[in-house]
């Protein structure tokens, strides 16, 4: 059993932050560059101009989106936020919490026999933070689960 003292506090939100950041950054770099080179080339008609700036934005919403990852766990469960879906499971519902060696991100094992990928925790830039996160979230569901 895992020591109360070294769980987080909850509600407790886990994302990959660098990941996010650079999705970000990246989209908006994206979006100003398009938008001042739409600006400044001469000759470019109103549709062009728009075009730039409206291929910008859907850039940017991409990056966006595939920053939307997250997992937050409360008393009553877990949310599971991947980059389309979006699933809440209680704490008896999830039976292990797996982040092998290679893994892209963290694997809840499900009391219904499936497993749900976890983007919300990946080692990709910051490992011992996916790490650090993926016991955390570990220990959580341990001291949460259903004694018997």
């Amino acid at each position: 059993m895992t020591d109360q003292t070294d769980l987080p506090a909850l509600p407790v939100t886990f994302r990959p932050g660098r990941t996010r950041a650079v999705l970000l950054g990246a989209g908006v770099a994206i979006l100003v560059v398009l938008t001042v080179i739409a600006l400044l080339i001469p000759g470019l008609g109103p549709g062009e101009r728009t075009s730039f700036i409206f291929t910008g934005a859907l850039l940017f919403g991409v990056l966006a989106l595939l920053s939307r990852p997250k997992v937050v766990a409360d008393e009553s469960g877990v949310t599971v936020v991947n980059i389309a879906t979006s699933r809440r499971l209680a704490w008896a519902e999830i039976v292990q919490v797996n982040l092998r060696p290679g893994d892209p991100w963290v694997f809840l094992n499900l009391s219904d026999g499936t497993s749900l990928p976890a983007m919300g925790i990946q080692p990709g830039i910051a490992k011992a933070q996916a790490i650090a996160d993926a016991r955390a979230l570990r220990a959580l569901a341990d001291t949460r689960a259903p004694q018997g």
